[in-house]
This record gives structure tokens, C-alpha cells and sequence, in this order.
């Protein structure tokens, strides 16, 4: 193979050589844009609500509730990345808070082994996925949507619709209450996962092979890449980041019920949908994915400080989704119209004699 050309629409610095300031602003504003709103965002509501929300407190706040949205969503990422989608983190999340606390008071593991079965659970989660998209040949959508059906029939079951209550070790809160830098340790658990993850993209063969797949899997499969390999490695990959989220989120409410975990799909496919809309508009991305899950942070506990109503978070939710979709769909459209556009014809010139 001898490349693989990106599939995002930022422009390369040989394009923004040849522009003035404001051409460079008006090229760069899609790719940033949503950046400068979050900016715009936070700015504005420091200055309507002073005394609460530019506050570590606030931030606090913040991070402690949007962390699992935040593990979610680059989980959800993953196999976007590569063209497909995973329902299941969704109703993963179910099951695996539900078993993090379960494994231990119902049939006494230790926390860490307890643990250890849940992320070795959401893997196991993520190849059957891989195995139902890449060798059943069905839809990811369809497919993810049955497997985590079941996978939430199966947490209505293990719990009978009654919570999973019990004494659990000081080590097992730990893993979410503690604070570290005056702040949460969960959101440095984001920090790392993002970073490890940028890494992987953006700087080895695994990420541009994964964009390889997900922009034309034909083509990738032409060029020697093992597409059936990556794509369940990729679900593998989610399930487990799942699984994660699930055991943070144990850790987080103490008790494990049924009803908890489905609310965190929709809020993480927004922020997947809306990472692929900035810092590599056309494609899924670590830090568009932050940003995402960022302004959604901002804006809701914004408008909540308001006085705003409990439906809000939903319906900010749904509409921003429409909106990233929308976008999305845009930056692609785009993308076609610019990879159809004949090339630039050389200028000509007139030898003097």
C-alpha cells in the first residue's frame, strides 16, 4: 500500500500557504468552529452566572457527571471510525454496573476480580458484535441494536427488577470518588484514555487503517488490510471501553438497578457525531469527540443553572444530535463534491526567444 489519504476536510498547510488572513479564517472556521462556540459558551455563561458557574465547584460537577458519557462516546467512536456502529455501549452499561456490584456481594469475588470479569465480559460482548457484522453479514445497526436488547433482558433477569444492594469495599468507591488535583480521578481517566487513543489514531498503522476501512473498505481490503480483523478488533475495542464506563458507574451509584444506563446512549452518540464535525470535519475524532461531549456538558449545566426545566437535558440532547447528523452529513457531501472536482489545469507559459 503505498498511502492512505486522509479523509477529513481540514486544510493542509500548503492550502492555507497561498491565503490571505481572512481567506485562512473563513477555511479554518469549519474546522474550529465548534471549538470557538464551546469557548463562546463557557465565556457567556460566566458572565450571566458569576457566582456559580465559573466555579471549581461547577467544574467538579461537571466532570463527575459526564465522565461515563465521556468513556462512552469514545467508545462509540471506535467503530465509527472504521464505518460501522455500536448500539450495544448503551445497554452494556446495564449489565456491566449491575454485575460490577453483583459478582461481589451475590457471590463474593474480590473487587478486582469482580472487575477483571466485567471488562473480560464487555471484550467477549465486543467480538460477538465483531463476529455478527463481519461474518453474519448483518447490519451493525440491526445487529448491535439485537445483541444489546438481549444484553438488557439479561440484566432484567439478573436482577428480577429489584436493585443489587450491598457493602462493597472502600477500594471498589475508590476507583470513582477519589479526588486527585483538587479534582475528580475520572475525568483523568478520560484524559488518559483520549490520549492513548490519539495516539493509536492519528501516529500508527492501526488508526489510519481503521480510516482506511471506514472511508472505503473495498479499496483497504485491495491494499492488503485485513478488514474483517480490524472491524472486530474494533467492537472488541468499544465493548470493553464499555465495560469501563459500567464499572465506573458501579462505583459511582453503589447500587445496581435496571433502570440506570440507557439515558447515557443518546448523550454518547451526540458526542461522537458531533466530534466528526470539528478538528477533522468529515471524520470521526479523539479531541472533536471531547469537544462534543464538552459543549454538551457546558450548555446543560448552563441552562440548568438557569432554572431549566428536567426535560431540558433530553431535548438538548435530541436536538443537538439532529444538528451533528446534519452537519455531518454536510462535511460528507462536501467531501464528494471536492473528490469529483476535476484538477486545477497548470498554467501555461511562453518560452521567450
Amino acid at each position: 500500500m503505498n498511502s492512505i489519504q486522509s479523509t477529513a476536510l481540514e486544510p493542509t498547510k500548503t492550502e492555507l500557504a497561498g491565503l490571505n488572513r481572512l481567506e485562512k479564517a473563513q477555511r479554518l472556521l469549519p474546522v474550529y468552529g465548534l471549538v470557538i462556540l464551546t469557548a463562546l459558551l463557557i465565556v457567556l455563561f460566566s458572565l450571566l452566572l458569576p457566582d456559580t458557574f465559573p466555579t471549581i465547584l461547577n467544574l467538579r460537577s461537571i466532570i463527575a457527571a459526564k465522565t461515563i458519557i465521556a468513556i462512552l462516546s469514545l467508545a462509540a467512536m471506535i467503530p465509527m471510525a472504521c464505518g460501522r456502529i455500536d448500539l450495544t455501549i448503551g445497554y452494556g452499561i446495564v449489565l456491566w454496573h449491575i454485575l460490577a456490584i453483583s459478582l461481589q456481594t451475590m457471590y463474593g469475588f474480590p473487587w478486582p476480580v469482580a472487575v477483571l470479569v466485567v471488562l473480560a465480559l464487555g471484550a467477549f460482548t465486543g467480538l460477538l458484535n465483531g463476529i455478527l457484522v463481519e461474518v453474519a453479514k448483518i447490519d451493525s445497526f440491526i445487529a448491535t441494536l439485537g445483541t444489546g436488547t438481549v444484553i438488557y433482558a439479561l440484566a432484567l433477569w439478573h436482577t428480577g427488577g429489584r436493585q443489587m444492594i450491598g457493602v462493597l469495599p472502600e477500594g471498589f468507591y475508590a476507583l470513582n470518588s477519589t479526588m486527585f488535583l483538587g479534582l475528580p480521578i475520572t475525568g483523568f481517566y478520560v484524559l488518559v484514555l483520549a490520549v492513548a487513543m490519539w495516539i493509536i489514531l492519528e501516529y500508527t498503522p492501526v488508526g489510519r487503517y481503521l480510516y482506511a476501512i471506514g472511508a472505503n473498505p473495498k479499496a483497504a481490503a485491495l491494499n492488503g488490510i485485513p478488514v474483517r480483523r480490524f472491524v472486530m478488533a474494533a467492537f472488541i475495542a468499544s465493548g470493553t471501553l464499555s465495560a469501563i464506563a459500567g464499572v465506573l458507574l458501579a462505583s459511582k451509584l453503589r447500587i445496581g438497578q435496571a433502570s440506570v444506563g440507557l439515558e447515557y446512549l443518546l448523550p454518547a452518540l451526540v458526542g461522537a457525531f458531533l466530534g466528526s464535525t470539528t478538528i477533522k470535519p468529515g471524520r470521526v475524532n479523539v479531541w472533536g469527540t471531547m469537544i462534543g461531549v464538552i459543549i454538551l456538558a457546558v450548555g446543560i449545566a448552563g441552562i440548568q443553572q438557569f432554572g431549566g426545566s428536567f426535560f431540558v437535558e433530553p431535548l438538548f440532547n435530541g436536538v443537538t444530535l439532529l444538528v451533528a447528523i446534519g452537519i455531518a452529513g454536510y462535511a460528507q457531501r462536501r467531501k464528494g463534491f471536492a473528490a469529483k472536482a476535476p484538477p486545477a489545469e497548470p498554467a501555461k507559459t511562453t518560452a521567450s526567444n
